[in-house]
């Protein structure tokens, strides 16, 4: 009786990476500058546009309706490195 072969992939397929499709960005991987950059440029613009005292009060808002319980815990969360 011949023996069947293994299913899935041969040793040398399965050795073998997949390809990697080529995008225009690099991947600059955990700490990427380009990330930085929007995030501050963001943040620069937020602080410019003089809406900062509004968002802030909205928050108070939020944290003290009934929404509040759950933004704490999201928070708590957050603090110890979980997502949610």
């Amino acid at each position: 009786m011949p023996k069947s072969k293994p299913q899935g992939q041969s040793p040398k397929q399965s050795s073998r990476a997949a390809p990697v499709a080529r995008t225009r960005e690099k991947n600059e991987g955990e700490g990427s500058r380009t990330a930085a950059r929007r995030y501050d440029n963001a943040v620069e613009q937020t602080v410019k546009s003089g809406t900062v005292p509004d968002k802030a009060r909205a928050a108070a808002r939020a944290l003290d309706g009934p929404e509040g319980k759950e933004l704490r815990r999201a928070e708590a969360q957050a603090k110890r490195g979980k997502t949610a």
